[in-house]
């Protein structure tokens, strides 16, 4: 595989981990998730997925004003969607690049 070519992937795979990381936590709204079970949602799609690939994402999503992000002395990150992460996730506000967003279609 050329270079390019596995650049290309790791972005497909850094944007959907952001994508799923969203939904889950949508899913989980309004309790919220800690980083373990966020993890074993995106080793559902990506067996091979990390606890540092996951709190990387996360990190990401923090800067962009999507989730908060608690830390707990014992190492747990808990996670919540911000009001405009929950924008993101149903569609209600455009997405900007780097989030894998699918396409919405009414129908």
């Amino acid at each position: 595989m050329s270079a390019e070519m596995e650049m290309q992937m790791a972005r497909l795979r850094r944007e959907q981990i952001r994508w799923y990381l969203l939904v889950a936590l949508n899913v989980a709204r309004p309790a919220g998730a800690v980083s373990p079970m966020l993890l074993s949602v995106i080793q559902a799609t990506y067996p091979d997925a990390t606890e540092k690939e996951i709190r990387r994402e996360l990190d990401y999503l923090l800067d962009r004003v999507l989730v908060t992000i608690s830390k707990s002395p014992t190492d747990v990150w808990h996670c919540e969607l911000t009001r405009y992460g929950v924008d993101v996730v149903e569609y209600t506000v455009d997405v900007q690049p780097g989030i894998a967003r699918p396409k919405f279609s009414a129908g």
